[in-house]
């Protein structure tokens, strides 16, 4: 797996790629916004790793830049460590969010279980259809109707998740499991709650479209089949 680090502060981008490497990681580097944003769109990585604060522009925007056109797994790291900043990461569209200083050992884990859910979720599965949404598994491809979704990878797995499972309620432990791949571990306590609400926004493109994504309160979350 190739992944791209987009981190200003030398010292850690060493250390990580270093670290990485011994994984059997194939890694690069860069330390700004603008190299960043060039080098993703050139030699698109499979995995990226970006910091919030960087010299030349902000995370958060290259970030929300990046998944107008792809759906690479993004880890945001970031010396902020409130519930917001973590929220403002998933609402940007990363797929997970980790706070300076972390234990390496702890990213090793977090890069291998979205190395995992990046290798479970590209080239498998059919065609997926329920009302006017339907994906195609093996493309990664999703769409309402005639148009396509932009969603990442945490979005596409819940929604493929979902409609394997159309009319069955399922918890929330279930869902960590299979989406996250690591029953849990290492996601914060509304990591899945703000994505729900994410796919949400993106499968209603107006008042009128029916709400699939029920809430089970105390349990999970329920697809619910139309038939309209």
């Amino acid at each position: 797996m190739r992944i791209l680090i987009v981190e200003d502060d030398a010292g850690l981008s060493r250390g990580i790629t270093f670290t990485l490497e011994r994984e059997g990681y194939q890694v690069e580097c860069c330390s700004g916004y603008e190299q960043g944003l060039e080098k993703v769109q050139k030699s698109p990585p499979e995995l990226i790793l970006l910091d919030w604060n960087l010299p030349d522009g902000d995370g958060l925007e290259l970030c929300k830049k990046i998944r107008d056109f792809s759906h690479v797994p993004i880890l945001m790291i970031t010396a902020r460590d409130m519930e917001m900043d973590e929220v403002m990461c998933l609402e940007c569209g990363a797929d997970d969010y980790i706070a300076k200083p972390f234990s390496l050992a702890v990213l090793k884990a977090r890069v291998s279980a979205l190395s995992r859910r990046y290798n479970l979720g590209t080239g498998t599965g059919g065609i997926l259809v329920s009302g006017d949404i339907h994906i195609d598994g093996a493309g990664m491809k999703a769409y309402k109707g005639d148009r396509a979704l932009e969603l990442s990878l945490t979005e596409f797995r819940l929604l493929k998740y979902f409609l394997e499972n159309k009319n069955q309620v399922l918890l929330k432990e279930q869902i960590l499991e299979y989406v996250w791949d690591m029953g849990g571990t290492f996601v914060e306590e509304n990591t899945l709650t703000v994505n729900i609400g994410r796919l949400r926004r993106k499968l209603r493109a107006d008042s009128s479209s029916p709400v699939y994504i029920k809430t089970i309160h105390g349990m999970g979350y329920l697809w619910e089949e139309r038939h309209d």
